[in-house]
Formats: structure tokens, C-alpha cells, sequence
């Protein structure tokens, strides 16, 4: 029982965020074209201002628009972005940027 509760609190992981202090469980490794994904998201925001939209990412990748959304859903699935339903433009990185790997 005691050595749950240390693996459960070793699991914890503590970051900032956009100046904010954030607390999450660990996450699964992301997969490298999660990771391109990931790093995309970060270098289109710190560029221009504001996130990507799914067509950005479709043209950048070379992807179809359903292979784009799925994309986002499951980066959004395993905690690593957050977005607003319904509101273009929204999605948020939710790991720092040193996890991040260089864009390709």
C-alpha cells in the first residue's frame, strides 16, 4: 500500500506555464511525430502571435485535414495541448518547452 502511494507521488511532476505554476500527473513519452506536432504548435505560436490552425498544420505536415484533427484530438487526449471547443485557434501547450524536440 505505501509503495502505491510513493510511485503515485513520484508520478507528480510540477512546471511553468505561461508564468503559471501547473501540477499534472506524468505523462506517456509522446511519439517523435508527436513531438514535430508539439514543436510546430510552439515555434507557429512564439511566430505569429497566436496558435496554429488545423489547415496550418495540414500544409506544413503534408497531411490530410482528418489526419490533422485526430492528431490534435489525441495530443489533446494525452494532456499534452489543451483547446477551447469551438473556438478557432486555441490550442495550448500544456508541457514545457525543454521537453520539446527541435522541429524537423
Amino acid at each position: 500500500m505505501l509503495s502505491g502511494l510513493v510511485l503515485a507521488i513520484a508520478a507528480l511532476t510540477t512546471y511553468v506555464v505561461g508564468g503559471r505554476v501547473q501540477s499534472a500527473v506524468s505523462r506517456k513519452p509522446f511519439t517523435a511525430k508527436q513531438g514535430q506536432y508539439l514543436a510546430f504548435i510552439f515555434y507557429y505560436t512564439k511566430i505569429h502571435g497566436f496558435a496554429p490552425a488545423e489547415s496550418d498544420m495540414q500544409k506544413y505536415f503534408k497531411v490530410t485535414p482528418p489526419s490533422v484533427h485526430q492528431m490534435v484530438l489525441t495530443l489533446e487526449a494525452n494532456g499534452f495541448i489543451e483547446r477551447i471547443p469551438r473556438r478557432n485557434r486555441s490550442i495550448r501547450l500544456l508541457i514545457p518547452r525543454q521537453e520539446l524536440p527541435d522541429l524537423e
